[in-house]
């Protein structure tokens, strides 16, 4: 008996590409018995992120293969050509399964495959792809986005949660988990990419009308804060007070309290041993069901998760 074919995977090399999505893919493709892998790029020899590849297949790689992963690249402003873009459109055409790691969403959606789809990029990128691509629905804390025939990942390491993903969705669990063991990986996370965002408020503070507000917002986290409180510091009434807010940061100012307050607890979590009860009371988001609710809700896990797992990166030493 003959063996199984392997599915032919092509990995399709842009300038500028980022080294631990590329070897993501290549190293997790290369060696499984299942998979045919080919490196391909429109040039044949292409400058990542200090270093150099040389491919050996040009876009004819993407034009054979069955799955077309595209790596991150480092600048999401660059030009992506033509006739890669034409590579991915025509390949999607044909119903080649399209997967992209980190900023490789950018061009997937550059291609217009991504056009009324669902998607995810690096956590720093999701609001610039949602912006510049308005068609995509952006889902912002996932890891990974499986929409069928368009994959998706979060930045850099994701992609190793994707590339095993592929590999159960194709071959099984057994097949992922002993890829898994052998990248020493976990063979799937379950937790989103917003516990590793650095700040869910962002700083607004360029001398907007509200910026006094914020930060007096900022200064008194504890205190039983509600819509007609702020609106009556702001001297506003609460629809305008809303309408402004929004025209300011992107969202309701309730909304953007619960985000500053979730800002403040992960920083005292990581950086003290006080106890959820405590850090429920200094930060306004109140008893431990709700801090442990709101952080499941916004955050993708548990306060003591979250503690666990990055409390060591503060301290000292």
């Amino acid at each position: 008996m003959s063996p199984p074919r392997r599915h032919r995977v092509a990995v399709l090399v842009l300038p500028g590409v980022l080294p631990l999505e590329f070897g993501a893919a290549t190293q997790i493709f290369a060696r499984d018995p299942h998979y045919d892998l080919a490196v391909c790029a429109e040039a044949r020899t292409v400058p990542g992120s200090g270093f150099t590849i040389t491919t050996a297949a040009g876009l004819e790689g993407v034009e054979r293969a069955e799955t077309v992963i595209v790596p991150g690249y480092q600048d999401v402003d660059a030009v992506v050509t033509t006739a890669a873009l034409d590579a991915l459109r025509t390949a999607h055409a044909k119903g080649v399964r399209l997967v992209s790691i980190c900023t490789g969403a950018f061009a997937l959606a550059l291609a217009g495959v991504l056009d009324g789809r669902r998607a995810t990029t690096h956590w720093r990128w999701a609001d610039e792809l949602q912006r510049r691509f308005p068609e995509i629905e952006v889902l912002p804390n996932r890891l990974f986005v499986d929409d069928g025939d368009l994959l998706t990942s979060a930045g850099v390491t994701t992609g190793i949660d994707l590339c095993l993903h592929l590999i159960r969705r194709d071959h099984g669990a057994a097949a992922a988990n002993t890829r898994a063991r052998y990248l020493v990986a976990p063979p799937q996370r379950h937790s989103g990419q917003a516990q590793y965002v650095d700040r869910l408020v962002r700083s607004e503070e360029n001398g907007n009308e509200l910026d006094s507000l914020r930060q007096w917002m900022r200064e008194n986290l504890a205190l039983p804060l509600d819509l007609d409180m702020l609106a009556q510091r702001a001297h506003m009434s609460r629809r305008t007070l809303t309408r402004r807010f929004r025209e300011e940061t992107g969202v309701a100012p309730m909304a953007w309290l619960t985000d500053a307050r979730l800002d403040r607890a992960r920083e005292l979590l990581e950086t003290t041993a006080e106890p959820v009860e405590k850090i429920g009371r200094l930060t306004g988001l109140g008893a431990p069901a709700s801090v442990r609710a709101a952080f499941h809700r916004r955050v993708g896990t548990s306060p003591q998760e979250y503690r666990s797992l990055f409390r060591h990166l503060a301290t000292p030493g």
